[in-house]
Protein backbone atom coordinates (compact mmCIF):
# COMPACT_ATOMS: atom_id res chain seq x y z
CA UNK A 1 0.00 0.00 0.00
CA UNK A 2 1.09 3.56 -1.19
CA UNK A 3 0.86 7.00 0.21
CA UNK A 4 -1.38 7.89 -2.25
CA UNK A 5 -3.35 4.82 -2.33
CA UNK A 6 -3.87 5.14 1.57
CA UNK A 7 -6.50 7.70 3.54
CA UNK A 8 -5.87 10.97 5.57
CA UNK A 9 -1.84 10.93 6.78
CA UNK A 10 -1.22 7.68 5.78
CA UNK A 11 -4.47 5.93 7.46
CA UNK A 12 -6.72 3.71 6.10
CA UNK A 13 -9.68 4.43 3.69
CA UNK A 14 -12.89 2.72 6.18
CA UNK A 15 -16.44 2.24 4.59
CA UNK A 16 -18.35 2.25 7.56
CA UNK A 17 -22.25 0.79 7.33
CA UNK A 18 -25.04 2.05 9.78
CA UNK A 19 -28.16 1.15 9.44
CA UNK A 20 -30.66 1.21 13.06
CA UNK A 21 -30.53 3.57 16.43
CA UNK A 22 -28.06 1.12 18.10
CA UNK A 23 -25.58 1.66 15.66
CA UNK A 24 -25.76 5.08 15.24
CA UNK A 25 -25.28 5.48 19.29
CA UNK A 26 -22.20 3.06 18.31
CA UNK A 27 -20.92 4.48 15.56
CA UNK A 28 -20.29 8.17 16.38
CA UNK A 29 -17.26 7.51 19.23
CA UNK A 30 -15.80 5.43 16.73
CA UNK A 31 -16.20 8.12 13.91
CA UNK A 32 -15.03 10.78 16.27
CA UNK A 33 -11.71 8.67 17.29
CA UNK A 34 -11.29 8.00 13.38
CA UNK A 35 -11.53 11.38 12.12
CA UNK A 36 -7.84 13.12 11.56
CA UNK A 37 -6.30 9.37 10.95
CA UNK A 38 -8.42 7.63 8.87
CA UNK A 39 -10.35 8.53 6.00
CA UNK A 40 -14.37 7.15 6.80
CA UNK A 41 -16.96 7.46 4.30
CA UNK A 42 -20.51 6.36 6.59
CA UNK A 43 -23.06 4.46 4.50
CA UNK A 44 -26.87 4.19 5.78
CA UNK A 45 -28.81 1.68 4.87
CA UNK A 46 -31.84 3.08 5.44
CA UNK A 47 -33.20 -0.09 7.53
CA UNK A 48 -34.63 2.32 9.59
CA UNK A 49 -36.27 4.91 7.89
CA UNK A 50 -38.29 6.97 10.11
CA UNK A 51 -36.48 10.50 10.59
CA UNK A 52 -37.15 10.30 14.41
CA UNK A 53 -35.34 7.08 13.82
CA UNK A 54 -32.10 8.09 12.18
CA UNK A 55 -31.75 11.47 10.63
CA UNK A 56 -31.88 13.13 13.86
CA UNK A 57 -29.24 10.82 15.50
CA UNK A 58 -26.60 12.53 13.34
CA UNK A 59 -27.99 16.09 14.32
CA UNK A 60 -27.85 15.63 18.07
CA UNK A 61 -24.61 13.86 17.50
CA UNK A 62 -22.61 16.20 15.61
CA UNK A 63 -21.59 13.86 13.48
CA UNK A 64 -21.17 14.37 9.34
CA UNK A 65 -24.17 12.97 7.44
CA UNK A 66 -23.91 9.73 5.78
CA UNK A 67 -22.66 9.95 2.28
CA UNK A 68 -24.74 7.22 1.37
CA UNK A 69 -28.42 5.92 2.04
CA UNK A 70 -29.04 3.04 0.49
CA UNK A 71 -33.18 3.13 1.26
CA UNK A 72 -33.09 -0.39 2.12
CA UNK A 73 -36.56 0.29 4.09
CA UNK A 74 -38.50 -2.54 5.56
CA UNK A 75 -39.53 -5.98 4.86
CA UNK A 76 -38.18 -9.35 5.52
CA UNK A 77 -35.47 -10.63 6.91
CA UNK A 78 -34.68 -11.95 3.44
CA UNK A 79 -35.58 -9.15 2.02
CA UNK A 80 -33.77 -6.14 4.22
CA UNK A 81 -30.74 -8.25 4.13
CA UNK A 82 -30.44 -9.15 -0.26
CA UNK A 83 -31.23 -4.94 -0.87
CA UNK A 84 -28.32 -4.29 1.61
CA UNK A 85 -26.07 -6.44 -0.41
CA UNK A 86 -27.65 -5.46 -3.76
CA UNK A 87 -26.88 -1.81 -2.97
CA UNK A 88 -23.75 -1.73 -0.81
CA UNK A 89 -21.60 -4.03 -3.33
CA UNK A 90 -21.54 -1.08 -5.48
CA UNK A 91 -20.67 1.25 -3.06
CA UNK A 92 -17.83 -1.26 -2.00
CA UNK A 93 -16.42 -1.41 -5.78
CA UNK A 94 -16.73 2.23 -6.09
CA UNK A 95 -14.75 3.13 -2.84
CA UNK A 96 -12.24 0.66 -2.68
CA UNK A 97 -12.20 0.69 1.05
CA UNK A 98 -9.32 -0.94 2.90
CA UNK A 99 -11.39 -2.03 5.72
CA UNK A 100 -15.47 -2.26 6.23
CA UNK A 101 -16.95 -1.63 9.72
CA UNK A 102 -20.05 -2.90 11.08
CA UNK A 103 -22.04 -2.79 13.85
CA UNK A 104 -24.23 -4.72 16.19
CA UNK A 105 -26.31 -7.27 14.68
CA UNK A 106 -28.65 -6.45 12.22
CA UNK A 107 -29.95 -7.64 8.85
CA UNK A 108 -27.36 -4.36 7.85
CA UNK A 109 -24.56 -5.75 10.16
CA UNK A 110 -24.58 -9.26 8.12
CA UNK A 111 -25.64 -7.71 4.70
CA UNK A 112 -22.59 -5.74 4.74
CA UNK A 113 -20.44 -8.19 6.46
CA UNK A 114 -20.82 -10.61 3.33
CA UNK A 115 -20.88 -7.95 0.99
CA UNK A 116 -17.06 -7.24 2.33
CA UNK A 117 -16.21 -11.03 2.84
CA UNK A 118 -17.33 -11.74 -0.83
CA UNK A 119 -14.87 -8.51 -2.13
CA UNK A 120 -11.86 -9.72 -0.22
CA UNK A 121 -12.30 -6.19 2.06
CA UNK A 122 -11.51 -6.91 5.90
CA UNK A 123 -14.37 -6.59 7.79
CA UNK A 124 -14.09 -5.39 11.47
CA UNK A 125 -17.22 -6.40 13.26
CA UNK A 126 -17.70 -3.65 16.61
CA UNK A 127 -19.79 -5.66 19.76
CA UNK A 128 -18.62 -9.20 18.15
CA UNK A 129 -19.30 -12.05 20.76
CA UNK A 130 -22.44 -11.70 22.46
CA UNK A 131 -24.21 -14.51 22.38
CA UNK A 132 -27.96 -14.89 24.05
CA UNK A 133 -27.99 -18.74 22.91
CA UNK A 134 -31.09 -18.34 21.61
CA UNK A 135 -31.03 -19.01 17.83
CA UNK A 136 -34.39 -18.50 17.22
CA UNK A 137 -33.78 -15.06 16.71
CA UNK A 138 -32.45 -13.50 13.99
CA UNK A 139 -29.87 -11.88 15.84
CA UNK A 140 -28.57 -14.47 17.15
CA UNK A 141 -28.21 -15.87 13.47
CA UNK A 142 -26.51 -12.43 12.36
CA UNK A 143 -23.82 -11.78 15.29
CA UNK A 144 -22.81 -15.67 14.18
CA UNK A 145 -22.20 -15.45 10.41
CA UNK A 146 -20.58 -11.71 11.30
CA UNK A 147 -18.62 -12.77 13.54
CA UNK A 148 -17.48 -16.00 11.36
CA UNK A 149 -16.99 -13.92 8.14
CA UNK A 150 -14.75 -10.99 9.68
CA UNK A 151 -11.02 -10.28 10.14
CA UNK A 152 -11.33 -8.06 12.97
CA UNK A 153 -13.20 -8.71 15.83
CA UNK A 154 -13.35 -5.85 18.60
CA UNK A 155 -15.53 -7.27 21.95
CA UNK A 156 -16.66 -5.51 24.10
CA UNK A 157 -16.11 -7.55 27.44
CA UNK A 158 -14.33 -10.97 28.65
CA UNK A 159 -17.42 -12.74 28.33
CA UNK A 160 -17.51 -11.73 24.70
CA UNK A 161 -13.84 -12.96 24.16
CA UNK A 162 -14.22 -16.26 25.49
CA UNK A 163 -17.38 -16.71 23.65
CA UNK A 164 -15.22 -16.10 20.04
CA UNK A 165 -12.16 -18.14 21.94
CA UNK A 166 -14.78 -21.63 22.18
CA UNK A 167 -15.48 -20.97 18.42
CA UNK A 168 -11.83 -20.84 17.32
CA UNK A 169 -12.05 -17.16 16.21
CA UNK A 170 -9.42 -16.22 19.18
CA UNK A 171 -6.32 -14.73 16.67
CA UNK A 172 -8.74 -12.28 15.26
CA UNK A 173 -10.52 -11.19 18.97
CA UNK A 174 -9.29 -7.82 20.25
CA UNK A 175 -11.09 -7.10 23.96
CA UNK A 176 -11.79 -3.30 23.38
CA UNK A 177 -14.39 -2.16 25.90
CA UNK A 178 -17.64 -1.13 24.80
CA UNK A 179 -18.18 2.12 22.47
CA UNK A 180 -21.81 2.34 23.86
CA UNK A 181 -20.15 3.38 27.02
CA UNK A 182 -17.73 5.99 25.13
CA UNK A 183 -20.80 7.35 23.91
CA UNK A 184 -22.94 7.45 27.18
CA UNK A 185 -20.13 9.47 28.84
CA UNK A 186 -20.77 12.20 26.65
CA UNK A 187 -24.46 12.19 26.14
CA UNK A 188 -25.76 11.80 29.61
CA UNK A 189 -24.14 15.03 30.58
CA UNK A 190 -25.71 16.75 26.75
CA UNK A 191 -28.78 15.30 27.60
CA UNK A 192 -28.70 17.16 30.98
CA UNK A 193 -27.30 20.63 29.70
CA UNK A 194 -29.57 20.38 26.49
CA UNK A 195 -33.12 18.06 27.09
CA UNK A 196 -36.66 19.51 28.14
CA UNK A 197 -38.01 16.12 27.37
CA UNK A 198 -39.83 15.67 30.85
CA UNK A 199 -41.21 19.09 30.88
CA UNK A 200 -42.83 18.54 27.52
CA UNK A 201 -44.07 14.91 28.24
CA UNK A 202 -45.38 15.97 31.70
CA UNK A 203 -43.35 14.04 33.77
CA UNK A 204 -41.50 13.95 37.15
CA UNK A 205 -37.70 12.08 37.35
CA UNK A 206 -37.79 9.52 39.80
CA UNK A 207 -41.78 9.12 39.49
CA UNK A 208 -42.28 7.36 36.02
CA UNK A 209 -41.35 3.76 33.99
CA UNK A 210 -39.44 4.26 30.74
CA UNK A 211 -41.19 1.25 28.46
CA UNK A 212 -39.68 0.06 25.09
CA UNK A 213 -40.98 -2.78 23.11
CA UNK A 214 -39.70 -3.44 19.41
CA UNK A 215 -38.54 -6.75 18.87
CA UNK A 216 -40.06 -9.03 16.39
CA UNK A 217 -40.96 -11.86 19.23
CA UNK A 218 -42.91 -9.46 21.10
CA UNK A 219 -44.33 -7.33 18.73
CA UNK A 220 -45.85 -9.78 16.43
CA UNK A 221 -47.51 -12.24 18.41
CA UNK A 222 -50.47 -10.36 19.88
CA UNK A 223 -50.78 -12.54 22.81
CA UNK A 224 -47.17 -11.55 24.01
CA UNK A 225 -48.03 -7.79 23.31
CA UNK A 226 -50.99 -7.67 25.17
CA UNK A 227 -49.50 -9.65 28.23
CA UNK A 228 -46.79 -7.15 28.04
CA UNK A 229 -49.17 -4.39 28.36
CA UNK A 230 -50.96 -5.93 31.30
CA UNK A 231 -48.11 -6.01 32.64
CA UNK A 232 -47.23 -2.20 32.40
CA UNK A 233 -50.69 -1.65 32.97
CA UNK A 234 -50.50 -2.59 36.64
CA UNK A 235 -47.35 -0.56 37.60
CA UNK A 236 -48.42 2.98 39.99
CA UNK A 237 -47.50 6.02 38.25
CA UNK A 238 -47.10 6.85 34.49
CA UNK A 239 -45.58 4.41 31.83
CA UNK A 240 -43.77 6.42 29.46
CA UNK A 241 -43.46 4.46 25.98
CA UNK A 242 -41.95 6.11 22.92
CA UNK A 243 -43.78 3.88 20.47
CA UNK A 244 -41.47 2.10 17.66
CA UNK A 245 -43.31 2.37 14.49
CA UNK A 246 -43.42 -1.49 14.42
CA UNK A 247 -45.07 -1.35 17.66
CA UNK A 248 -47.59 1.14 16.49
CA UNK A 249 -48.29 -0.71 13.14
CA UNK A 250 -49.11 -3.59 15.56
CA UNK A 251 -51.03 -1.84 18.38
CA UNK A 252 -53.62 -1.40 15.52
CA UNK A 253 -53.86 -4.00 13.71
CA UNK A 254 -54.41 -6.46 16.96
CA UNK A 255 -56.88 -3.35 18.38
CA UNK A 256 -54.30 -3.17 21.13
CA UNK A 257 -53.93 0.76 20.64
CA UNK A 258 -56.85 2.28 22.40
CA UNK A 259 -56.06 -0.20 25.38
CA UNK A 260 -52.57 0.53 25.80
CA UNK A 261 -53.47 4.11 25.23
CA UNK A 262 -55.98 4.24 28.09
CA UNK A 263 -53.35 2.58 30.39
CA UNK A 264 -49.90 3.75 29.26
CA UNK A 265 -48.80 7.16 28.17
CA UNK A 266 -47.70 6.49 24.51
CA UNK A 267 -45.66 9.06 23.04
CA UNK A 268 -43.77 9.22 19.45
CA UNK A 269 -40.38 8.49 19.30
CA UNK A 270 -37.86 10.89 20.80
CA UNK A 271 -34.03 12.40 19.83
CA UNK A 272 -31.17 10.31 21.35
CA UNK A 273 -30.36 13.25 23.98
CA UNK A 274 -34.24 13.50 24.63
CA UNK A 275 -34.35 9.57 25.16
CA UNK A 276 -31.33 9.06 27.75
CA UNK A 277 -32.71 12.09 29.56
CA UNK A 278 -35.57 10.01 29.84
CA UNK A 279 -33.69 6.67 30.92
CA UNK A 280 -31.53 8.36 33.44
CA UNK A 281 -34.71 9.64 35.03
CA UNK A 282 -36.98 7.11 35.28
CA UNK A 283 -37.51 4.71 38.61
CA UNK A 284 -36.84 1.71 36.02
CA UNK A 285 -37.06 0.54 32.57
CA UNK A 286 -39.29 -2.04 31.02
CA UNK A 287 -37.33 -3.40 27.37
CA UNK A 288 -36.69 -5.76 25.02
CA UNK A 289 -33.88 -3.98 23.55
CA UNK A 290 -30.42 -5.14 24.01
CA UNK A 291 -28.86 -1.40 23.76
CA UNK A 292 -31.34 0.12 26.09
CA UNK A 293 -30.18 -2.71 28.53
CA UNK A 294 -26.72 -1.78 28.34
CA UNK A 295 -27.21 2.24 28.66
CA UNK A 296 -29.82 1.64 31.93
CA UNK A 297 -26.69 -0.37 33.48
CA UNK A 298 -24.78 2.97 32.43
CA UNK A 299 -27.30 4.84 33.99
CA UNK A 300 -28.05 3.31 37.12
CA UNK A 301 -31.44 2.85 35.94
CA UNK A 302 -32.63 -0.80 37.03
CA UNK A 303 -34.02 -2.42 34.27
CA UNK A 304 -36.04 -5.60 33.78
CA UNK A 305 -35.60 -7.14 30.41
CA UNK A 306 -38.81 -8.50 28.48
CA UNK A 307 -36.86 -11.50 27.06
CA UNK A 308 -36.02 -14.99 29.03
CA UNK A 309 -32.32 -14.51 27.50
CA UNK A 310 -30.04 -11.54 27.23
CA UNK A 311 -26.93 -11.13 25.07
CA UNK A 312 -25.94 -8.53 27.97
CA UNK A 313 -24.98 -11.21 30.46
CA UNK A 314 -23.12 -9.03 32.97
CA UNK A 315 -26.06 -6.77 33.59
CA UNK A 316 -28.03 -9.43 34.82
CA UNK A 317 -25.09 -10.92 37.20
CA UNK A 318 -24.23 -8.09 38.81
CA UNK A 319 -27.88 -7.61 39.48
CA UNK A 320 -29.33 -4.43 37.70
CA UNK A 321 -30.95 -6.22 34.77
CA UNK A 322 -33.72 -9.06 35.51
CA UNK A 323 -35.03 -11.11 32.70
CA UNK A 324 -39.18 -11.47 32.88
CA UNK A 325 -40.31 -12.73 29.19
CA UNK A 326 -43.95 -11.63 28.57
CA UNK A 327 -45.57 -12.71 31.49
CA UNK A 328 -47.63 -9.90 32.99
CA UNK A 329 -47.22 -10.94 36.31
CA UNK A 330 -43.55 -11.26 36.41
CA UNK A 331 -43.19 -7.86 34.85
CA UNK A 332 -45.25 -6.31 37.37
CA UNK A 333 -43.61 -8.09 40.40
CA UNK A 334 -40.23 -6.87 38.93
CA UNK A 335 -41.33 -3.12 38.46
CA UNK A 336 -42.90 -2.57 41.52
CA UNK A 337 -40.13 -2.11 43.87
CA UNK A 338 -36.64 -1.80 41.27
CA UNK A 339 -33.58 -2.03 43.37
CA UNK A 340 -30.01 -1.66 42.57
CA UNK A 341 -27.03 -3.44 43.98
CA UNK A 342 -24.27 -2.12 46.29
CA UNK A 343 -20.96 -1.94 44.37
CA UNK A 344 -20.59 -1.16 40.73
CA UNK A 345 -18.28 -3.01 38.49
CA UNK A 346 -16.92 -1.99 34.99
CA UNK A 347 -16.90 -5.29 32.72
CA UNK A 348 -17.77 -2.39 29.81
CA UNK A 349 -14.14 -0.86 29.90
CA UNK A 350 -13.23 2.51 30.57
CA UNK A 351 -14.94 4.81 27.86
CA UNK A 352 -12.10 4.71 25.44
CA UNK A 353 -13.58 1.63 23.35
CA UNK A 354 -13.55 3.74 20.24
CA UNK A 355 -9.67 5.07 20.57
CA UNK A 356 -8.90 1.53 20.89
CA UNK A 357 -10.74 0.35 17.71
CA UNK A 358 -9.12 2.95 15.57
CA UNK A 359 -5.58 1.63 17.19
CA UNK A 360 -6.46 -1.80 15.95
CA UNK A 361 -7.06 -1.06 12.36
CA UNK A 362 -3.94 1.11 12.19
CA UNK A 363 -2.00 -1.76 13.48
CA UNK A 364 -3.59 -4.33 11.64
CA UNK A 365 -4.47 -3.48 8.44
CA UNK A 366 -2.13 -0.44 7.54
Amino acid sequence: MTADETGADGGLRVLSVVGARPQFVKAFPVSRALAGRHDETLVHTGQHYDEELSDVFFDELAVPEPTENLGVGSGSHAEQTAAVMTRLEAVVEREEPDALLVYGDTNSTLGAALVGAKANVPVAHVEAGLRSGDRRMPEEVNRIVTDHVSELLFAPTEDAVRNLRSEGLDTRTHQTGDVMYDAMRWASDAAHRTSSVHEDIGVDPGEYVLATVHRARNTDDPDRLAAILDGLAAIDGPVVVPLHPRTADRLESYDLHDRAATALRLVDPVGYLDFVALLDGARAVATDSGGVQKEAYFLDTPCVTLRAETEWVETVAVGKNELVGADADAIAAALADPTLPDDDPQPYGDGDAAGRIADVLAETLA
